[in-house]
């Protein structure tokens, strides 16, 4: 189905949109319900996204922070999605915010599917504000082509919040947000930079196998609003 386009030349003005536009999201969720669920992706790409959002003004304090999927290492590890999102988006204002990491004590996020889905439970009736990113091989989320455990976290009427998966080629395992729970969320946006992911997106806007190229399941889907924010570059 056609999704809403934002197009803009840099990631820098892309940035200074969305996090306005994901700032009014969520002061709109706690005017009507008190208080306001965000998550959002880790990589390069979102860092601006996260240093305009941080300076946004709001009542963060009312706002609880996860994570879309992150890689199973301690938080201090460079991989780490959890640090990356300390780093550049609770800080400035939105460091009154409550961040809630799905990193769990068990060595292996297939031994923690219950604990982190329990950890993250706020948001499984519906993230009032999702940020989705995606990679040069169709995968979102950790949704990645030739996964173990894919079909299961990308089951559109699974009842686990988190799902743990291991990647084809990726050096750590992973647990991410589930299908299901993604396709609650009450606004969701997908950010992108680059010809080359803009080339994926258009062959994924076309009907096909969602194993092949995951974020299909999310273009395709009825059940969410998603809009599109490109950049042609950083």
């Amino acid at each position: 189905m056609p999704r809403p386009v934002h197009q803009f030349e840099t990631n820098a003005e892309l940035s200074a949109q969305l996090a306005a536009r994901i700032a009014a999201d969520l002061d709109a969720a706690i005017a009507e319900q008190g208080s306001a669920t965000l998550a959002v992706s880790g990589g390069s790409t979102p860092r601006p996204l996260f240093e305009a959002l941080s300076q946004q003004v709001l009542d963060w304090s009312l706002v609880a922070v996860t994570q879309v999927d992150e890689r199973w290492v301690q938080e201090t590890h460079s991989d780490s999605n959890a640090r990356l999102i300390k780093q550049h988006l609770m800080q400035n204002e939105a460091g009154a915010a409550e961040f809630l990491s799905m990193k769990t004590p068990e060595d292996s996020p297939f031994a923690a599917e219950s604990a982190a889905s329990l950890k993250l439970a706020r948001f499984a009736a519906g993230i009032d504000v999702l940020v989705l990113g995606m990679g040069e091989d169709g995968h979102t989320a950790s949704f990645f082509p030739g996964a173990s455990s894919l079909m299961r976290a990308m089951d559109p009427a699974g009842t686990e919040v988190c799902v743990a998966v291991q990647p084809p080629e990726a050096a750590h395992n992973r647990m991410t947000l589930s299908l299901a729970t993604l396709l609650r969320a009450r606004h969701a946006y997908l950010h992108i930079v680059g010809e080359t992911k803009w080339d994926v997106l258009e062959l994924a806007s076309e009907e096909g196998d969602v194993a092949l190229l995951p974020i299909r399941a999310l273009l395709h889907s009825n059940a969410l609003e998603l809009e599109i924010y490109y950049a042609n570059r950083n």
